[in-house]
């Protein structure tokens, strides 16, 4: 067990610090909506992680994987979405992220955690992912116990990342300095998010 929680504890790691489109969508919402915008945003990349983890668990990951209409499906609808995130990036007004409004980040806070959750869902990386793990590393001969405390170290190191990176993000020192290029800023995630977009919809399994 202590070989298995090794493995898990370092592919998680490279996974969280590799860029692609979770982390893009949490910077983006962190930006424009301070900590609350990109925890509730982890909080939906959470949420996405635990529907991976559950369907790879009972086989229908395998299922998706080796049918070809399934994982097209999955990736040209997560490609749309990126796509579509960030052409709205790229129109986005220029707004003084320091002032924004409270009751906006309220209401908008479903929106944060929606988008993690979605960007998360329909990345079918995600699901590769997650089969690998649960072919590679948690197999059939896995206890449940051993198999659940897997499960929550992934979760716990992937909350403790996020919770990290959006508190470093959102510091007064970073935020400053993207205040200023705020047109900048919305236009390169704008076009980091076109670009992942793209790029998962040319990808193969």
């Amino acid at each position: 067990m202590i070989d298995q929680i090794l493995v898990i504890l370092g592919i998680t790691l490279l996974v969280m610090i590799s860029p692609g489109p979770d982390m893009v969508i949490v910077m983006r919402n962190t930006v424009i909506g301070g900590r609350v915008g990109g925890l509730q945003s982890s909080l939906g990349v959470l949420a996405g992680n635990m529907v991976h983890i559950t369907y790879c668990a009972i086989g229908i990951g395998w299922l998706i994987s080796e049918s070809i209409l399934a994982f097209s499906i999955l990736k040209y609808a997560g490609a749309a979405y990126l796509i579509y995130i960030g052409v709205m990036s790229f129109r986005a007004r220029d707004m003084a992220l320091s002032t924004a409004d409270a009751g906006l980040q309220k209401n908008a806070a479903r929106s944060w955690f929606l988008q993690g959750f979605l960007n998360n869902i329909l990345n079918p990386k995600g699901t590769l992912f997650y089969l690998g793990v649960f072919t590679m590393v948690i197999t059939p001969q896995t206890s449940t116990a051993t198999t659940l405390l897997l499960v929550l170290i992934m979760m716990s190191v992937s909350a403790l990342f996020w919770v990290f990176f959006v508190f470093t993000l959102d510091s007064t020192i970073v935020r400053n300095v993207l205040e200023r290029g705020q047109r900048i800023v919305n236009r390169v995630f704008g076009g980091l998010l076109i670009f992942l977009g793209i790029r998962v919809a040319l990808m193969e399994r």
